[in-house]
């Protein structure tokens, strides 16, 4: 009842995610699911969260309570997004041990994250971290990362971010891969949550909180949707359709 994805381009980095966690026909629930991590005059990170809510909202808690602490740790500790990601790896891996082993509930505490930031003088990167622990990099041929249910929101992205597409380009593309996912899945829905950060900044550029009626939102669903239908019906013929 997920879906979230970040996207890397040469200008920077495009966070976006959904917010229900629960939908049924009397029991809809939303909790934000983009959670951002400062640290002052050395790096700026996105966490998007997806799997059970008491293992995310853990991690989260860990994650801030770290950096909060006096002496350095978690994410302040850190060099690098590479060793933001391993550390946030070992955070969901202690955490689920602990639900599923010392505490001995049977049920499924796996979570799916995606870290992005950057540190002061590195690159900015995304990385899909697993419930294992391990993690994978995004690559200038595959610049997008999804979690949740990600096959509905895809073609669009396939078909349209590269790693030179503009940052407001790939924050729409965003947008649209979440309406689609929205459109063909119930366990998707607004408020949908848009974060844009330009490299180098080291703070988010613009944040976006939008829901079905904003304005914005509903002006870009209104355009893709008429634009769809002038498309599909712009298809070239079939040949006995041009003879009658």
């Amino acid at each position: 009842m997920t879906y979230c994805l970040a996207v890397a381009v040469d200008s920077g980095l495009i966070f976006a995610s959904d917010s229900r966690t629960n939908a049924g026909v009397d029991n809809v629930n939303t909790y934000p699911k983009m959670f951002t991590f400062s640290v002052p005059d050395k790096a700026f990170l996105v966490l998007l969260t997806s799997g059970n809510l008491a293992t995310t909202q853990a991690i989260v808690r860990r994650l801030q309570d770290d950096l909060e602490s006096e002496e350095p740790r978690g994410f302040a500790a850190c060099n690098d997004m590479n060793a933001a990601a391993r550390y946030v790896g070992a955070v969901g891996v202690e955490l689920k041990n602990y639900y599923e082993k010392d505490l001995k509930q049977g049920a499924n505490f796996d979570s799916t994250l995606i870290l992005g930031g950057q540190y002061k003088e590195r690159p900015h990167e995304i990385f899909m971290v697993y419930p294992e622990g391990n993690f994978i990099q995004s690559s200038p041929y595959s610049p997008f990362l999804q979690i949740g249910e990600t096959k509905y929101g895809k073609p669009i992205l396939d078909r349209v971010i590269r790693h030179n597409t503009t940052l407001e380009a790939a924050a729409r593309c965003a947008l649209v891969s979440l309406d689609s996912t929205m459109r063909s899945n119930l366990s998707v829905a607004p408020p949908f949550d848009l974060l844009m950060y330009k490299s180098g900044r080291f703070e988010a550029d613009h944040e976006m909180h939008l829901k079905l009626n904003s304005p914005y939102y509903a002006s870009l669903r209104k355009k893709w949707g008429e634009g769809m239908m002038d498309l599909f019906n712009g298809l070239p013929l079939f040949d006995w359709e041009k003879e009658s």
